[in-house]
């Protein structure tokens, strides 16, 4: 099986029931095959989640694997230290610490600073130095969120 008609197949399911596919990994071969998928929503993800996009994607990949093959299938979060794909991920972690690598003027800068407000496609974050700093998604490189134990 070819893992790009898997990821494919497999972006087009999570997305269906309202997921965003934000990680993917294929990997092994006959037997020993193994399919991990992160998934993100609006909301938080939980077991549920998780469960509900498993069951989908196993009734799909039982037609796509041939009976001689086998495979293990791996559904879940993100985890907190992964970079955030997309703007819709963002207003469930307002108030919230980033660490933030956008382009600016042909220039790559970092920083971190807390979420404020996403308003479309700009997103308002709060510096250290109490100054509001607005950067459109499409200039943001890499965003992710500050664990924080206050």
């Amino acid at each position: 099986m070819n893992a790009e008609n898997i990821k494919k197949i497999t972006e087009d399911i999570v997305s269906q029931l309202g997921f965003y596919l934000v990680g993917f990994n294929f990997r092994g071969h006959g037997k020993n095959q193994v399919v991990e998928v992160f998934i993100d929503g609006k909301n938080y993800i939980n077991a549920d989640d998780c469960a509900i996009v498993s069951r989908h994607l196993n009734e799909k990949y039982r037609a796509m694997f041939s009976p001689d093959d086998s495979y293990r299938l791996d559904v879940s979060s993100p985890g907190i230290d992964r970079p955030l794909k997309f703007i819709e991920q963002f207003p469930k972690h307002l108030n919230k610490k980033f660490e933030i690598s956008y382009s600016y003027n042909n220039e790559i800068r970092k920083t971190n600073a807390e979420l404020i407000n996403v308003n479309n496609d700009e997103l308002s974050f709060l510096t250290r130095d109490g100054k509001e700093l607005i950067i459109k998604f499409k200039d943001i490189i890499k965003a992710k969120v500050l664990i924080s134990f206050s």
